[in-house]
């Protein structure tokens, strides 16, 4: 492994109420805070609710120091979505001059519902499959958003643009396989997986045009009725989202699942709907090999280190 310090994601900070009445006033000079709760989620930013009185309760999401530019990227995503049709976060406040606190942060709207990873356990199969279409069908909406070229968003739109799918997919396996071997991964498995990726490139050019992907689209970035049958209420988190192949998102979406996990996986698939694509299965297969090699390098970087042996193992399976 290399001798680089982890990367710092989330803020270890606390926000008094005094700060986000502060904040609160800037965008309703009236509003009052009763409360600030953290609440639970990723590894990136910090997710707070301000509980007001007499007006609904919102969220207030704080970006590390090493990733500020993640907030700029997130208006610009949630921009794209608007008129799409799935509920998500409407921004009441984007702040990067560090006066109230000393990081970038947005003020947002608190969609309905409960996060569907905290129902789940108590869902049956039959529900499952349901809450799942749903998922689906919003995922494809998500990804009828057309953007002019593939690769990663950023700040103002697609950061180092390509033409292809074909020229940023194989920039991408370049880009990574490079870095797994700088963090210690091993060289020989890295030649491998260059080696399948190579005779699987083919698959890339089915994708035609860039679409936005959400590409951390999971349980715990989904909301769905707290009670009685679940439903899909909401989805946030966008700040990973990509312009590319809908299949990646696709792969991403499923990457966790096992073997019991099947009702969910037929129902997001059921729910989105005829894949028109030749190939598609291998093609998943392929993206699913891109995220292990992805959350290979992620987990390195931010050292978790405990994690690598079963992710090599699993790029060993796929090479």
């Amino acid at each position: 492994m290399t001798g680089d310090a982890p990367l710092r994601l989330k803020p270890q900070l606390t926000i008094s109420v005094d700060q986000a009445q502060s904040i609160i006033r800037r965008m309703s000079p009236r509003a009052s805070v009763r409360g600030v709760t953290e609440l639970h989620g990723g590894e990136i930013s910090t997710v707070l609710e301000l509980t007001l009185a007499d007006a609904p309760a919102c969220i207030l999401k704080v970006y590390p120091e090493s990733l500020q530019w993640k907030m700029a990227k997130e208006v610009y995503v949630l921009g794209l979505l608007r008129g799409v049709g799935a509920a998500i976060p409407k921004i009441l406040l984007a702040d990067d001059t560090r006066t109230a606190i000393d990081l970038n942060y947005l003020l947002m709207t608190r969609l309905d519902g409960t996060v569907l990873g905290r129902r789940e356990a108590t869902l049956s199969e039959t529900q499952l499959f349901a809450v799942y279409a749903e998922m689906g069908a919003a995922l494809r909406r998500i990804n009828d958003v057309t953007l002019d070229s593939f690769g990663y968003i950023g700040p103002n739109g697609v950061w180092t643009a390509h033409p292809s799918n074909h020229a940023y997919m194989s920039a991408q396996f370049e880009r990574k396989l490079t870095e797994f071997c700088t963090r210690g991964g091993d060289p020989a498995l890295a030649a491998r997986l260059r080696d399948s990726v190579t005779a699987r490139q083919h698959l890339f050019e089915a994708a035609s045009h860039p679409r936005l992907c959400h590409y951390d689209f999971h349980a715990g970035n989904v909301l769905v009725t707290p009670e009685y049958e679940p439903h899909l209420t909401g989805i946030v988190d966008f700040e990973n989202a990509t312009s590319g192949d809908p299949l990646m998102d696709i792969a991403k979406a499923l990457y966790y699942f096992t073997p019991k996990d099947a009702p969910k996986r037929d129902g997001l698939l059921a729910g989105y709907g005829t894949i028109a694509r030749p190939d598609w299965q291998q093609t998943l297969d392929l993206y699913r090999m891109y995220c292990t090699l992805e959350l290979w390098c992620w987990m390195a970087q931010i050292g978790k280190h405990e994690a690598l042996a079963d992710l090599t193992r699993e790029l060993a399976n796929t090479a």
